[in-house]
């Protein structure tokens, strides 16, 4: 089925991982006062511990390659690019106190920003706009937990700076499984990040539907969008047990691009309707047609 507009209601969508970045030039908040994760009556972070919870007791090696094996099949829908970033309209980030907007809008500023900085690398506008495409699983009645949020390997022992690490992973069943909760887990030492296996969500559906999809898009951009929420890793330093020098380079672009992911949002919404005839072209150059989802 093609992937229309009004098919569905509009979702407001809890994505935990954006209340624990601090977003200082626009939030104006002391850096101490993000990424707090004490536990008090707040009821915003009850439910991002919650979410998180949820997501750390079901994200498992079985899980995961249940998912890969759901979705991959890429038989759920067919839209164009442009479709389903239109369809982030109906996408609000209710766990943001900060900001009140459409994840469309926070996909145009982060395109924007990256394009004056980097005007002559039009592969890295498209990604930024295109990035967290990969949430229109919620329309499919995916369980947040499985859609949004900071990534982590799975199959080894979990790291220790993943969100609420001490407390949200005691159920999970992979936590009673020696072949998964040690340092090196299922992997060989340096194997690397492309042989890892990381929690499922909108970071790797993404990359995998731009790959049968044959995008034209750099290897350097695929790594951006399927790694971006990886924060233990390219924020953190963790997994280095597990990487190869090549790495580096990934991570690298990784960060880079995070800054604009990260510390574009404010209240001044571009102009969309102007913009789309530049972005559209770059659809078109990149990613073009129905793509299959």
């Amino acid at each position: 089925m093609r992937f229309l507009i009004e098919q569905t209601d509009s979702v407001h969508y809890i994505d935990p991982s954006e209340i624990l970045r601090p977003e200082v030039t626009f939030a104006k908040k002391k850096l101490s006062q993000f990424r707090d994760f004490s536990d008090d009556q707040n009821p915003m972070k009850e439910r991002i511990k919650r979410t998180y919870k949820l997501m750390h007791t079901n994200q498992t090696v079985d899980f995961v390659e249940e998912q890969v094996k759901k979705w991959c099949k890429f038989n759920h829908f067919k839209a164009t690019i442009k479709e389903a970033l239109l369809r982030l309209n109906d996408l609000v980030d209710e766990s943001d106190p900060d900001v009140d907007i459409p994840n469309i809008v926070h996909a145009f500023q982060t395109a924007e920003r990256i394009r004056t900085d980097f005007p002559d690398y039009d592969w890295f506008h498209l990604t930024g706009l295109i990035h967290d495409i990969g949430k229109v699983l919620v329309f499919f009645k995916e369980p947040q937990w499985a859609v949004v949020g900071d990534t982590f390997v799975v199959g080894c022992e979990w790291s220790k700076n993943i969100v609420y690490r001490d407390t949200s992973f005691v159920d999970n069943e992979d936590g009673k499984n020696n072949k998964y909760n040690t340092k090196y887990g299922m992997y060989d030492a340096n194997c690397g990040l492309d042989k890892l296996t990381l929690s499922w969500g909108h970071d790797e559906y993404l990359y995998r539907v731009l790959l049968h999809n044959k995008t034209t898009l750099p290897e350097k951009a695929l790594k951006i969008i399927r790694y971006h929420s990886f924060y233990p890793w390219h924020s953190s330093g963790d997994y280095q047990h597990l990487m190869k020098e090549e790495d580096d380079e990934t991570k690298k672009w990784v960060l880079i691009f995070n800054k604009y992911d990260l510390y574009t949002k404010n209240q001044e919404v571009p102009d969309i309707d102007k913009l789309w005839p530049y972005y559209e072209a770059l659809i078109d150059k990149y990613i073009p047609g129905v793509l299959e989802w």
